[in-house]
């Protein structure tokens, strides 16, 4: 068997690896265009930053290594130009000498990865206009910062990449704006959630501009100058480029293979193109999303491992399956934690799905231990038994282990009553008797079992009926120190029972406190005394964050 793998880091290196751990005779060769075969691609803006000290450690294996622990013929500066499939056959092209030459194949393994975005903007090829993907773009990067030239940076799109590498701009003393076409940083984050993160980058200095493009790069006194779409001219050092990226499938295509509307390689559960002797693996190829079913591209390194395994099992004689990614996914944004697994609310209501959901804000640990942080959740889950379909958490430690939970528990199909039972790991520097992720199991059955009724902050905004009338069920400091919802009651909780006899049973009232928990405790005391009443979910906390 000669199996040929095109592309190395994730995808491509890992197939490679599984491969001779699988056949320890088969041929096995990989090509990568660069000089480097596996490299930390999620680390490249902490190595810019100054976190990673050494550029050695960015590199995971070197293709000597490689060789010689699993003797693959590794082919760097090799880039493959044609597929003939009726043949077997590539033309490769070694970038070194200009040479080309043919080679066969058995099977293939195409991990071509996806390339950053340069749109068609006037003013665009500037030399201090970059973009980060790889090696070489890190090192033009790093030596632009290092050169103390660099004091504004603009940072074009307000992703994973745009936010890492504005935390690690500021680091290095560059002051950063953030040019964001959407209405919010973080797509992959429902809007109240990425407000959260937006409040945050602006207490760090950060200056947003959201829903706004550029609409042409230009020069001034040695400045570059970025125009947007609204109008505003800023003069900045240096423009980082994160606009989105598209699958590199040229050669896919060229190939005849099937492509999606979206550039993506179409493959079925074996990841086998439609050549069956073709298989694709990461970035590039077009995958089923394993909450709905439905096709999706996610460009992250977990899945991609993941498809590199089982694509060389496949090549190789064995039958693995691919079940489908739910976008698992965290971020660091200036001491911020930011996660996010499954489904979100913007792609349930495109889709056309039904979901409830709810917000909780814990503590990372037992709030009597110091250095407690803490974090909102919000969970997504079915009305029709409560299956947890998506989760966003925003915060600061415990994060990331809360989000892994509930990753687990979307891809074990569980519910949210599962989440009330899970016996977590506990001791008071690292949670609470009752984690976050129970808490937000407790919420979210409540409301599924209709113990509580919930209005969103969404919802509150667009103002109540005649009636209706809002209770602040907070403290008169709280009041003051957090601020306060126009035309509410002032009712503190401990004194809500006291105060039954003053309230009118013909109105319905909605009810709130800092986060939720006075809240439920209020809906439960007024609607077991025949009041009709619903909770603000997230309470003040969440409600301030919408415009």
């Amino acid at each position: 068997m000669k199996l040929v793998i095109i592309g190395g880091v994730a995808g491509g290196a890992t197939a490679a690896a599984r491969a001779r751990r699988v056949d320890e005779h088969a041929e096995i060769i990989l090509f990568e265009r660069g000089a480097f075969i596996s490299f930390a691609n999620c680390g490249l803006p902490y190595y810019i930053g100054g976190d990673i000290k050494k550029r050695s450690a960015l590199f995971l294996t070197t293709p000597e290594s490689f060789r010689a622990r699993y003797r693959i013929d590794v082919r760097v500066q090799s880039e493959v130009l044609e597929i003939d499939r009726e043949k077997k056959e590539l033309l490769v092209k070694d970038t070194s000498s200009g040479a080309t030459y043919t080679e066969t194949y058995d099977r293939l393994i195409l991990s071509p990865g996806a390339e950053p975005l340069r749109p068609p903007i006037s003013g665009i090829d500037h030399r201090r206009i970059f973009t980060l993907r790889n090696i070489p773009d890190t090192d033009r990067i790093k030596e632009a910062v290092d050169s103390g030239e660099i004091r504004n940076t603009v940072v074009v799109g307000g992703g994973f990449i745009g936010l890492e590498m504005a935390e690690n701009l500021v680091a290095r003393g560059v002051h950063v704006t953030v040019i964001e076409m959407a209405n919010q940083v973080m797509t992959p984050l429902d809007n109240e959630m990425a407000l959260m993160v937006q409040a945050h980058l602006k207490e760090k200095g950060v200056k947003l501009l959201l829903e706004d493009g550029v609409s042409a790069f230009s020069e001034q006194e040695g400045r570059i100058v970025v125009s947007t779409s609204k109008g505003e001219r800023i003069f900045c050092d240096m423009v980082v480029l994160s606009a989105g990226i598209r699958p590199e499938s040229g050669l896919a295509k060229k190939a005849g293979l099937e492509i999606n509307s979206r550039g993506g390689i179409v493959v079925d559960e074996f990841l086998r193109t439609s050549d069956p002797s073709i298989y694709a693996v990461g970035d590039a190829i077009e995958t089923a999303d394993f909450v709905s079913g439905l096709k999706t591209m996610t460009p992250l390194a977990g899945p991609a491992n993941k498809q590199g395994r089982i694509a060389a099992d496949n090549a190789l004689g064995r039958e693995s399956i691919f079940r489908g990614t739910q976008g698992t996914a965290v971020v660091k944004v200036f001491g911020l934690t930011v996660a996010s697994t499954g489904q979100n609310e913007k792609t349930l209501q495109k889709n056309g799905v039904l979901f409830l959901k709810s917000y909780t804000f814990s503590n990372s640990h037992a709030s009597y231990y110091p250095g407690a942080e803490f974090m909102g959740i919000k969970l997504i889950f079915s009305p029709e038994g409560g299956r947890v379909l998506g989760a966003q958490i925003v915060g600061g430690k415990g994060v990331d282990k809360r989000i892994d939970v509930l990753a687990t528990v979307i891809r074990g199909k569980m519910t949210v009553h599962d989440l009330e039972e899970l016996e977590l790991a506990y001791a008071p520097p690292y949670s609470s008797a009752k984690d976050p992720v129970n808490m937000a199991g407790f919420v979210a059955s409540n409301i599924l079992k209709k113990d509580v009724a919930v209005i969103h902050g969404s919802e509150l905004k667009k103002g109540l009926s005649e009636e209706e009338v809002l209770i602040d069920l907070r403290t008169k400091n709280e009041r003051k120190i957090e601020g306060e919802i126009e035309g509410a009651l002032h009712i503190p909780v401990d004194d809500l029972r006291a105060a039954l006899p003053t309230l009118d049973p013909k109105k319905r009232y909605v009810v709130f406190c800092a986060i939720g928990m006075r809240g439920y405790l209020a809906c439960r005391i007024l609607t077991q005394h025949g009041f009709t009443a619903k909770n603000l979910s997230g309470g003040y906390e969440l409600y301030r964050l919408f415009k």
